[in-house]
């Protein structure tokens, strides 16, 4: 029997706007977790995960941190510019995503503040642009959280916070791994009680990660790359362990399961996973509810067998789940072929 041939349209689903989390729960551990189980589903909060895992199990965190990525400008013809910071290349030069009025030419300046920035060239939907002074030192001083563009509202003063894991170390994405997001350090501290190592890689996340997929056939998807990196004995953990692994999001499923495939063990990662990838590390995954048509749900499916990962997302908006990136979580075990 031939395996099916998945398309994008495929991963449609139908979500009621109002279930868009456009702002975090009041405590980390209080949002909802939905168990997703071979044929049905229980109803529970991230403050029990305790309850879920086992002395022996490996708990993978993400300690990529947000930068304030988002900056405003305005034109030296006068006309306002939006920049989001994709990646820092070197201290005065990054890659960015541009809005402006007209576009971005050569012969602009624009103005962040104090500093000037230029135009270098395109690479590919990217600007890469030259600053006058080094990139982190004008993020600090003039930039704001990068929010998602489906949280449609101007950052608070919460969100510089409650959009970071309360782990978070290598600075240097401009998304949150919001599987991460569900955690506070009692919570994690009571984990470690239980006997399970908390091991932490790091993969920066771009803001590509909200691009929509442009093509239907799986086969042909590119997707943008990002940057990883895990310590030899972060990955000596991880294949000694007694127990499962337990991959928090899907940045450290990628990022594991690249580094299984390639035994590189920091550089960029593109993979891709959609239904049919044979997973070599990840035993079970705690995720976020994710975008339609959009790779991570992809992921979901192939880790948990696309029909019980569409009708989780059935019963979550049926009972009123809050989706994306301060919404609630699933946690599903690996679908065995």
């Amino acid at each position: 029997m031939s395996e099916r041939v998945f398309c994008k349209s495929d991963f449609d689903y139908q979500l009621p706007p109002e279930l868009i989390a456009l702002e975090p729960t009041c405590k980390r551990t209080e949002s909802r977790l939905l168990v997703v189980g071979e044929s049905e589903y229980a109803h529970s909060r991230l403050s029990n995960l305790p309850l879920f895992l086992r002395s022996g199990d490996v708990l993978v965190l993400n300690d990529t941190k947000v930068i304030p990525a988002r900056l405003s400008g305005v034109k030296d013809s006068g006309g306002k510019v939006e920049i989001l910071v994709e990646r820092v290349e070197q201290e005065c030069v990054a890659l960015c995503q541009v809005k402006a009025s007209r576009g971005l030419h050569l012969r602009h300046s624009v103005a962040v503040g104090d500093a000037s920035v230029h135009l270098q060239e395109r690479v590919g939907y990217l600007y890469r642009l030259v600053f006058d002074k080094p990139v982190f030192e004008i993020l600090e001083k003039y930039g704001q959280v990068p929010l998602p563009p489906y949280i449609d509202r101007p950052p608070q003063a919460k969100d510089s916070s409650r959009y970071q894991t309360v782990f978070a170390r290598a600075q240097g994405a401009v998304a949150a791994p919001t599987a991460g997001l569900h955690f506070d350090e009692q919570l994690l501290s009571t984990i470690r009680t239980l006997g399970v190592e908390v091991v932490f890689l790091t993969l920066h996340i771009g803001a590509g990660t909200f691009q929509p997929l442009r093509e239907e056939n799986l086969r042909t998807v590119n997707l943008h790359p990002e940057r990883y990196a895990i310590s030899q004995q972060s990955l000596d953990t991880i294949r000694s362990r007694a127990g499962r692994c337990v991959a928090v999001g899907t940045t450290v499923v990628r990022t594991l399961e690249h580094v299984a495939i390639t035994s590189i063990l920091e550089g960029e990662t593109d993979l891709f996973i959609y239904p049919g990838f044979r997973f070599q590390e990840v035993d079970v995954l705690l995720t976020n509810f994710h975008l339609p048509q959009s790779s991570l749900i992809m992921l979901v499916s192939a880790f948990c067998g696309y029909g019980r990962t569409m009708q989780a997302y059935s019963t979550a908006v049926k009972n009123r789940y809050r989706f994306y990136s301060y919404g609630d979580a699933m946690w599903c075990e690996r679908d065995e072929f």
